[in-house]
């Protein structure tokens, strides 16, 4: 079980990062006892405990032998034998799902959902569900002598610690290191959590306030909306034999209408089979919530996500729930988030998205690892020392071609290692790595950088680089990123840009950064986005979770 976490604090988006072949880290820096420093700080804020209130009820109490009877008769529960002590001992043994002798309304709550778990995208079987469903209804007090009973009392806890660690915690560790997710899992102490729930009157939509990150809640509600959908519509192929634009007019146009209307895209006359311009609005927000380009026009991209099953979709919401079990809740200070299947960096404060640009990621060869470091350097006009797979597998080659090729590419050799040259690219708008770079040092080699490749930033899917990031407007976070130093005016920061003499400024606040990988989530707007899976993880964090074999 999970140590304490203030429910103000805990993680945000989510973090993906490239493989070991993408563009290699320049230096090592000796610098990072400081970094540290300020990542124990910030673990520190995820890990403090959610403060609880103890219920009220303080009559009705138990021996405490009964604890160790209970679970000698239910053993599943014996993995969860410290929780249920400790939160017993703090409550003196005061019954905590009683009132005047019958069971309070959060032990209904907590029934339905262990009953329901499917609908948090679970499909793992808790202990004992008979015994409980008997207990529940056996609570019900049939004449006025209504009493405790304290085998229903501790199944009723033992099996929030159950349902915490299925709904709130997710999978273990081990599932995580195997599908290369390497953020820092949240730490909440569900214990305290349970007493204060137990006591928290439920919110005005009569749900509860939980541990869970808050995209989480929102992509439940989508997948009951799926889950309806799949129960009462056939999601039969749109087939069409030609490119539609607007001003067409066709009998498949009142099919696309229909479906556009289902998703909450369409809101005209779904009959009318002319491709007028509510349609070309409809298309338009369905290709920005599928990260297309939202022209308006229907073409083979469009209708091939149009056709996508519910089935995959209701897959594709469940793996991203699990994801978002991972992560604490949110953080009080400034960060930068990239979701990798997105192709977007947004920098936020605490929980308000400050803003967003487009980013270049790794190709499929070159996967971009979900991973957290703290950023801690700019580099103006920067040097780019290419790595050792990149002048192995490209540059030789090129040389054996070309014998101008490095003096062509501004490219010097400065030694030898490994049996390799050791080439890098001297500063200038030809670099690579463009006008400035900026470095969180991580075993992974990853960092974000400026390119002089403008143009791919125009692509819909842009998983171009070795590994690295690119980012579509880097004068911007230089600027972000340096605003904690007056001096760093935005003509400075164009100067140094464009100087052509490397510049390594260290930050006065490092900034937390997360690569990440959701392949659908809810915007700004509380529209339902979903993103080609373009590493294909899904599959297999799918199939451990639709299996009910996944680890806990």
């Amino acid at each position: 079980m999970l140590n304490g976490l203030n429910k103000q604090y805990a993680l945000l988006l989510i973090v993906c990062i490239l493989t070991l072949f993408s563009c290699k880290q320049e230096k090592k820096y000796n610098q990072l006892s400081k970094a540290d420093s300020v990542k124990k700080k910030i673990t520190k804020e995820w890990s403090k405990t959610i403060p609880g209130n103890f219920s009220d009820q303080t009559k009705a109490v138990f021996d405490s032998s009964q604890i160790a009877a209970f679970l000698k008769k239910y053993p599943a529960f014996n993995a969860y034998a410290n929780d249920i002590n400790l939160f017993y001992s703090k409550r003196k043994f005061a019954y905590a799902w009683y009132a005047n002798n019958v069971l309070i309304e959060q032990a209904g709550n907590l029934s339905d959902r262990l009953t329901n778990l499917q609908n948090e995208g679970i499909y793992k079987a808790i202990p004992y569900p008979k015994t409980l469903d008997s207990l529940i209804f056996d609570a019900h007090p049939k004449t006025t002598q209504a009493k405790t009973n304290i085998t229903t009392e501790l199944m009723l806890t033992a099996q929030y610690f159950v349902f915490s660690k299925f709904a709130f915690q997710g999978m273990s560790d081990s599932v995580t290191r195997a599908v290369n997710w390497y953020l820092p899992r949240k730490k909440v102490s569900y214990n305290d959590y349970l007493d204060s729930l137990l006591k928290k009157p439920a919110k005005p939509d009569g749900t509860l306030s939980e541990p869970v990150y808050r995209q989480y809640d929102l992509l439940k509600r989508f997948l009951a909306r799926y889950r309806q959908l799949d129960a009462t519509e056939k999601w039969v192929p749109i087939i069409t034999d030609k490119k539609l634009k607007p001003g067409d007019s066709s009998v498949v146009i009142s099919l696309i209408k229909k479906r556009l209307y289902k998703l909450d895209d369409f809101k005209g006359d779904t009959l009318n089979n002319v491709y007028d311009n509510e349609l070309k609005e409809a298309f338009k927000q369905f290709q920005l919530r599928h990260g297309l380009t939202a022209d308006g026009v229907a073409g083979p991209g469009t209708i091939a996500e149009l056709n996508v099953s519910l089935k995959a979709r209701i897959q594709q919401i469940i793996v991203n729930m699990e994801r978002c079990r991972w992560l604490p809740v949110s953080l009080n200070t400034d960060y930068l988030a990239v979701n990798i299947p997105e192709f977007k960096l947004h920098v936020y404060h605490a929980d308000s998205l400050l803003w967003s640009c487009n980013v270049v990621v790794g190709q499929k060869v070159h996967q971009t690892v979900i991973f957290y470091g703290l950023m801690q350097y700019v580099v103006f006009s920067p040097y780019w020392n290419l790595p050792e797979s990149i002048i192995r597998n490209e540059v030789l080659p090129e040389i054996k071609r070309n014998p101008n090729y490095i003096s062509r590419h501004n490219m010097i050799i400065t030694g030898k290692l490994n049996g390799l040259p050791v080439i890098k690219q001297k500063p200038g708008p030809a670099n690579s790595l463009g006008l400035v770079k900026f470095l969180f040092p991580n075993s992974y080699s990853i960092y974000l950088h400026d390119t002089p490749s403008k143009s791919l930033f125009g692509e819909s899917s842009r998983a171009f680089s070795h590994g690295c990031i690119r980012v579509g407007e880097p004068a911007k976070l230089a600027s972000f990123l340096l605003k904690y130093d007056t001096t760093w005016t935005t003509a400075r920061i164009s100067k140094a840009m464009h100087l052509g003499k490397e510049q390594q400024i260290t930050l006065k606040q490092k900034t937390p950064v997360f690569i990440a990988y959701f392949t659908a989530f809810t915007d700004r707007a509380n529209k339902l986005n979903f993103r080609k899976d373009i590493y294909n993880r899904d599959r297999q964090l799918a199939s451990m979770i639709l299996s009910g074999r996944g680890s806990y």
